[in-house]
């Protein structure tokens, strides 16, 4: 753990000293874009591998579904709730 913070601070670090390097981030940008689709690769095809989660991908895939459409539905009606309750009352 004490790797990852550190890692993550130097990288903080970094980025502060090298902010005004504008074509070196765009640099770094492209490649952590790419870096990013690379390991979107690789866990498809450890998933892929799997024949485990391959076989009950139908059910974890519904409850995927029910989970962020329940997420959607629960922040549409707070959003609602709130309007209602302490943004509407200037009109």
């Amino acid at each position: 753990m004490i790797e990852i913070l550190l890692l993550m601070f130097g990288g903080m670090g970094a980025g502060y000293l090298l902010r005004k390097r504008r074509k070196l981030i765009r640099g770094i940008e492209r490649a952590i874009t790419w870096c990013i689709f690379l390991l979107l690769f690789l866990l498809g095809v450890s998933i892929g591998r799997n024949p485990l989660i391959m076989a009950n991908l139908p059910s974890l895939g519904t409850t995927a579904l029910i989970i962020s459409l329940s997420g959607v539905a629960g922040s549409l009606l707070l959003a609602l709730l709130i309007w209602k309750t302490r943004l509407n009352k200037q009109g």
